[in-house]
């Protein structure tokens, strides 16, 4: 096991400092995505219970 030099340890933080920016701007973009998609799917308004074909009926049976 070497000494590691001050240099390569700001390299070595620097890519970790990117790796966890990309990994929590990811997954904002996920969580944002996931809240607008419900927002949308809440936001159509439910459709009529109306039949397509209607049978007029006739009269009582006696």
């Amino acid at each position: 096991m070497g000494i590691v030099s001050s240099k390569e340890l700001t390299r070595l933080m620097r890519r970790l400092i990117a790796a966890t920016v990309t990994v929590l701007v990811a997954a904002s973009f996920a969580v944002g995505a996931a809240v607008g998609v419900v927002a949308l799917l809440d936001a159509t308004p439910d459709q009529p219970n109306t039949p397509l074909i209607s049978y007029d009926t006739g009269p009582a049976a006696p």
